[in-house]
C-alpha cells in the first residue's frame, strides 16, 4: 500500500467529491479511512468518493466505485457520474465525448457537451418494489408508509439506487433532517434508502430537497432529481422535461414516461481543487 494517493476535490451543484484515480493501480481503501477523509474538519470533506477504475467489460470504457461519507458503497451517484466524466476527459484518460461507464448498477453512459456541462443516460427507471428493496407485496404509483404514528405517501423507485419521494407544498419548511432519517433507515426499506421532498412549480418545475443514505442531506443528488421528475412524470403532474431545483442549483431532468425509456440528466460538473493525503488514519497502527 502506497504511503499517500493523489486526489481531485469536485462538485456537481455543491454535491462534493473526492475523486481518485484507479486506473493504473489497483487501489483498496477501507471504511475508516473514508470516514476520516470525509471529515470536513480533519479530512478533505465531501459527500461521496468516486474511485475510477479499468473496465471489465470489451469496448466500456471505465468503471467506477462509489463511496458514502460513512464508508458505504453504492451503486449510482448522478452528480458524481457527471465529474466522472469530467475527470477522465480532463485528465487526459480519454478523448471521447461519449464515454460508456460500468457502475455497480450496470452500464451507462455520459455525455460532454458543447458548453462543457455533462448529459447522462440514467437507464431506464425502476419500480419494482423488490429491486429497491421495498418489502411491499404490489407495485403501485404511491404507497402509504408509516412514521411515529403517522401517515405518508411517498413515490418509491430505483434510478440504480433506490429512492423514495414525498410530494411536499413547501420544500423550504419540511421536515428532511427528521423525517428523512426515519425513512431512510424505515424497516420496509432493509438496505436503506434514499429520500426526496419535492414541490410541484408547474409542469416544468420541481423543487427538490434529498435526504442521502449515509450522507444525510446533501446540497444536491442527481438520481434523486431523476427520481422526483419520474414519481410526479407518472402521475402526469408534470410534462416530459423538467428543470428540478436543488439547494446547489438547477438540474434538467428529461423523459417520457415510457417504462422502457432511459432518463436524461443534464447539468454541470467542477474542480476545485488537487492534493495529496496520507493512507490510513491518525492515531491508528
Amino acid at each position: 500500500m502506497t504511503n499517500s494517493l493523489r486526489f481531485s476535490k469536485m462538485h456537481g451543484l455543491g454535491n462534493d467529491f473526492m475523486v481518485i484515480d484507479a486506473t493504473r493501480d489497483t487501489i483498496e481503501l477501507t471504511a475508516d479511512e473514508i470516514r476520516f477523509w470525509a471529515n470536513r474538519h480533519f479530512g478533505v470533506g465531501f459527500d461521496q468518493l468516486l474511485m475510477v477504475e479499468p473496465a471489465s467489460t470489451p469496448g466500456v470504457d471505465f468503471r467506477y466505485r462509489i463511496f458514502n461519507a460513512d464508508g458505504s458503497e453504492v451503486q449510482q451517484c448522478g452528480n458524481g457520474a457527471r465529474c466522472f466524466a469530467r475527470f477522465v476527459y480532463d485528465k487526459g484518460l480519454t478523448d471521447k465525448t461519449e464515454i460508456q461507464v460500468e457502475t455497480a448498477s450496470g452500464l451507462i453512459v455520459l455525455y460532454i457537451t458543447d458548453d462543457g456541462w455533462v448529459r447522462v443516460n440514467m437507464g431506464a427507471p425502476n419500480f419494482l418494489p423488490e429491486t429497491l428493496p421495498f418489502d411491499i407485496p404490489v407495485e403501485s404509483e404511491q404507497y402509504e408508509l408509516e412514521v411515529d404514528g403517522d401517515r405518508f405517501e411517498i413515490g418509491a423507485v430505483s434510478m440504480g439506487n433506490p429512492h423514495a419521494v414525498l410530494r411536499v407544498t413547501d420544500v423550504v419548511s419540511a421536515p428532511v433532517a427528521v423525517l428523512g432519517e426515519k425513512i431512510e433507515s424505515h424497516p420496509l426499506f432493509p438496505e436503506r434508502v434514499n429520500v426526496g421532498f419535492a414541490e410541484r412549480v408547474d409542469d416544468a418545475h420541481i423543487k427538490l430537497r434529498v435526504y442521502e443514505r449515509g450522507a444525510a442531506e446533501t446540497l444536491a443528488c442527481g438520481t434523486g432529481a431523476c427520481a422526483a421528475m419520474v414519481v410526479l412524470r407518472r402521475l402526469e403532474e408534470v410534462g416530459d422535461a423538467v428543470t428540478i431545483s436543488l439547494p446547489g442549483g438547477d438540474l434538467l431532468v428529461e423523459w417520457d414516461g415510457n417504462p422502457e425509456s432511459p432518463v436524461w440528466m443534464t447539468g454541470p460538473a467542477v474542480f476545485v481543487f488537487e492534493g495529496e493525503i496520507k493512507r490510513g488514519v491518525p492515531g491508528r497502527v
